[in-house]
């Protein structure tokens, strides 16, 4: 029996990049200290989210993927496996909000975020593939906050293979009739839904990391978490800040789920509509 300790985060992160760094060595070594193997930030935890979702807002730094941030980001991360968000830019001057993921021995994977909700288009471009990737915990798959909306987001990483989907938010509480206690905002409800649905439709283990707190006119939802194969729930800081942490042989959770109801196995493609596009 291998079993892999995970870790998710809520927490809070700004524009102050040096801030953010001593934020996320402090819970690595807290991750360390507790035996974690793999470690979920929020997304945009390199620079913090955009101020606004209304177009044209201030952006975090633009950060390149072979850049020395990253590279400080994997030197922290030593023998952990870390996923974090960032702001991409590449050499073209595109810039896109980002997931990386890394060791000490570089980068494993890197996701664009590919759904981008209300104005995110006006200050990022627009990822193109959903991509699993092997890594010494697991084979795993990356996905940004909007993104686990769509179910196809899910399914192509878990029909690559994934057997832990790690998905990090800047997940925000309604935008109108925001209710005052965020454990009743209706949009954690649908984060936290999404969360256990795709978990259970794919019948994958998934880590949810958000961050907390307030930027901007945004005021997020917390609620990092981690989810079996099964849709439940093993592990959730609320909205308030934490870390979520669960231990699991995910071979084992993964057989075990998948041995009567196989939902990737008991597909039946040629049943399925094609997909209309435009």
């Amino acid at each position: 029996m291998t079993t892999l300790t995970m870790a998710a985060v809520a927490a809070p992160f700004d524009r102050d990049l040096e801030s953010d760094f001593a934020r996320i060595e402090q819970l690595t070594e807290k991750a360390r200290a507790d035996g974690v193997g793999l470690l979920a930030l929020p997304e945009a935890a390199l620079g913090g989210y955009l101020a606004n979702l209304d177009g044209g807002a201030d952006g975090p730094p633009a950060l390149a993927l072979d850049g020395p941030e990253i590279a400080r980001l994997a030197a922290i991360a030593g023998d952990l496996v870390v996923v974090a968000g960032y702001c991409e830019i590449t050499a073209d001057g595109t810039k896109y909000n980002s997931a990386v993921c890394v060791t000490g021995d570089g980068v494993l994977g890197n996701h664009r975020k590919v759904h981008q909700p209300l104005a995110e288009d006006a200050s990022y471009g627009a990822g193109d593939r959903f991509t699993a990737f092997d890594t010494p915990v697991g084979r795993l798959g990356t996905m940004i906050c909007y993104d686990k909306a769509f179910p196809e987001s899910a399914r192509a990483l878990a029909l690559d293979g994934a057997e832990i989907i790690v998905c990090v938010s800047a997940w925000p509480g309604s935008r109108t009739n925001p209710s005052s206690d965020l454990t009743r905002d209706r949009w954690k409800r649908r984060f936290d839904l999404f969360d256990q649905a795709r978990a259970l439709e794919n019948q994958v283990v998934w880590l949810s990391a958000n961050q907390t707190g307030t930027f901007g006119s945004l005021r997020f939802v917390g609620s990092a978490k981690i989810v079996d194969p099964g849709g439940d729930v093993v592990s959730d800081t609320g909205v308030a800040g934490g870390m979520a942490v669960a231990s699991l042989d995910v071979g084992r959770t993964l057989e075990t789920a998948r041995r009567a109801m196989g939902h990737l196995r008991d597909r039946r493609p040629e049943a399925y509509p094609p997909v209309v596009t435009g």
